[in-house]
């Protein structure tokens, strides 16, 4: 009987009730956990988990690579101490043994612990560390949140969604047989995106949607590809962890209490959108699970 592939959904914090903990994903855990097959099995199996403290290597993490799991969906959300040395290898050794990988953040240096993963670290900018190489991209875009500087690109309220621009040639990340044009075309919308690219010298990955921002009207990067190569596993380096959050699939769930901005209301108003949005997640498991998407 097929197995199911193994999803691991994890932070880079311990279990803060008032923080972008585990359970602040639950949708998107739901939705990956629903898919079947056409022989009516699932197709994932979900674990979702926070990091333990930090002051050691998290116990799964840093055994991730002998471990059963076959995808790692990190949620970035540490200000730069959710990952130690050990975790970064064996994330690394993980994906060298086939592994799929998702690594995902978000504003000013939100996140910053990914900077030391091998591969898809070197996509994501920040602030203080590794900052977009363009000099003039080191400039606030979102100007109404002021206690947050670059990068934060303002793709709309944490509740709207977005209008993207797939890049061309189609990645199969952004296929969509039931829209118009084939191709995914809304994402959840936030008010300070962060800033990922392609790694100067890394012929296996490229930028593969494009948002741009409500309030500058400048082009940003959302999503990078990594393509699977000589056994390394596919991965995903993306802008906001906010196109996963249940608070931008549906504000209701509620936010932290340091989320400052009101939302919006666009995404729970359109259909097309909300298809949109899980359609990508979709795509995401299967791609990064080495299994057809279309």
């Amino acid at each position: 009987m097929r197995q199911p592939h193994r999803i691991l959904l994890q932070t880079t914090i311990p279990h803060i009730e008032d923080d972008w903990h585990i359970g602040r994903f639950t949708l998107l855990r739901d939705h990956l956990a629903g898919l079947r097959g056409d022989d009516g099995l699932p197709l994932f199996e979900v674990t979702a988990r926070d990091r333990d403290p930090i002051s050691a290597p998290d116990s799964v993490l840093s055994q991730l690579d002998t471990s059963a799991f076959d995808e790692l969906w990190l949620f970035a959300v540490d200000t730069g101490d959710g990952l130690t040395p050990a975790d970064c290898e064996a994330i690394g050794r993980f994906r060298q043994r086939g592994g799929g990988l998702l690594v995902t953040r978000d504003h000013m240096d939100l996140g910053s612990s990914v900077c030391t993963l091998g591969g898809v670290g070197a996509a994501h900018f920040f602030h203080s560390k590794q900052p977009e190489p363009e000099p003039s991209r080191r400039q606030a875009d979102d100007t109404i949140t002021t206690y947050i500087s670059w990068p934060n690109y303002h793709s709309g309220a944490n509740g709207d969604f977005q209008q993207i621009e797939p890049c061309l040639p189609l990645h199969p990340v952004l296929a969509d047989p039931d829209s118009p044009d084939g191709a995914i075309r809304f994402f959840p919308a936030h008010p300070h995106e962060g800033a990922v690219g392609k790694p100067e010298h890394d012929a296996s990955a490229r930028v593969i949607a494009t948002g741009r921002s409500k309030l500058s009207g400048r082009t940003f990067n959302l999503t990078v590809a990594f393509e699977p190569v000589n056994g390394q596993g596919p991965a995903i380096a993306a802008s906001t962890f906010h196109h996963f959050a249940d608070y931008n699939w549906d504000p209701s769930r509620g936010s932290p209490s340091f989320v400052s901005e009101p939302p919006g209301d666009a995404l729970a108003r359109s259909p097309e959108a909300q298809r949109s949005v899980r359609r990508y997640a979709t795509n995401l498991a299967l791609w990064l699970a080495g299994r057809p998407v279309v």
